[in-house]
């Protein structure tokens, strides 16, 4: 059985949307879809008023968002099998261990409780740096939004550390039926001079391109593949071409025995500036001796 989309659900405009994609998401790869709301009412419940004997008016309140999520939901396309709970948990925590039985966690850029002036609320930062199923932050332009480029772009890793950011660019692009731009950023040291080490430089990242995604190109054959070294910072480069894009797809290490959050610069920027919805997807690598 295919572990369902989960989306976190708050009832603002960030979490609508983000249901919305989540049920073209869900249609596209056959999965049910289930909608998540965390709520902590019980410790304000001798503050609120009950609308009931049984009812306090927090818990209405958290299961009218989730219901509204759901008739939402259905009405974009009945045949998508939805399901909903309400958690007794804060939003983060809600999402990390919804996590763990999820093909991957959808969340809006921004909540109810966020401040308008952030470019991305806190709850899908630490989902993003924290789980271990990958992470889709649904931000971006309406073009972004509604997937009218026809194009997924993949941000390469190394070999060591890209293998399951590249599984997950492949599916996605076979289910769209689109193009995968894959881009590989190097960057030549200021200590070295420009010309013949640049090109050395170049030539490793070629290297290192063709060496992740030849597994991939042969289980997926029929994705058209472009693929690109560029000189510069992959976050600039990949801010750029998210501008036409349906969605950006990065890495995320995820050390062994590291509890904190764990999120690169790349796909940090990402998170904060791309104008498509953003998938971040861990990759586990093993602590160094000494690390």
């Amino acid at each position: 059985m295919e572990l369902p989309l989960v989306v976190g659900v708050d009832g603002s405009d960030g979490s609508l949307t983000a249901v919305d994609w989540a049920v073209d998401e869900a249609a596209r790869h056959e999965l049910p879809l289930r909608l998540v709301h965390g709520s902590l009412w019980e410790r304000y419940e001798v503050r609120t008023p009950s609308t009931g004997p049984d009812r306090p008016a927090g818990q209405v309140m958290a299961d009218h968002i989730v219901a509204s999520a759901a008739e939402r939901a259905g009405r974009r396309n009945p045949d998508v099998k939805v399901s909903t709970d309400v958690l007794r948990s804060g939003a983060t925590d809600a999402l990390l261990h919804e996590g763990n039985n999820a093909t991957a966690l959808v969340t809006g850029s921004r909540g109810h409780s966020e401040l308008k002036g952030l470019l991305l609320g806190s709850v899908g930062l630490a989902v993003a740096a924290r789980a271990h199923c990958p992470v889709i932050v649904v931000r971006g332009d309406k073009a972004g939004l509604a997937g009218t480029h026809r194009r997924i772009l993949l941000g390469a890793g190394t070999p060591a550390t890209g293998e399951e950011a590249t599984r997950f660019a492949f599916h996605e692009a076979e289910a769209r039926g689109c193009v995968l731009d894959v881009v590989r950023a190097w960057r030549c040291p200021a200590h070295e001079p420009r010309g013949a080490p640049g090109r050395d430089h170049e030539e490793q990242a070629r290297t290192e391109l063709d060496e992740l995604l030849r597994d991939a190109l042969v289980d997926h054959p029929r994705v058209p593949v472009r693929s690109a070294a560029v000189e510069g910072p992959a976050r600039k480069a990949l801010v750029h071409r998210s501008a036409a894009a349906d969605l950006v797809i990065v890495g995320a290490r995820r050390r062994q025995g590291h509890f904190g959050l764990q999120l690169g610069t790349v796909a940090h920027t990402l998170l904060h500036h791309a104008e498509c919805p953003v998938a971040v997807v861990p990759q586990q690598v093993w602590r160094e001796p000494g690390q």
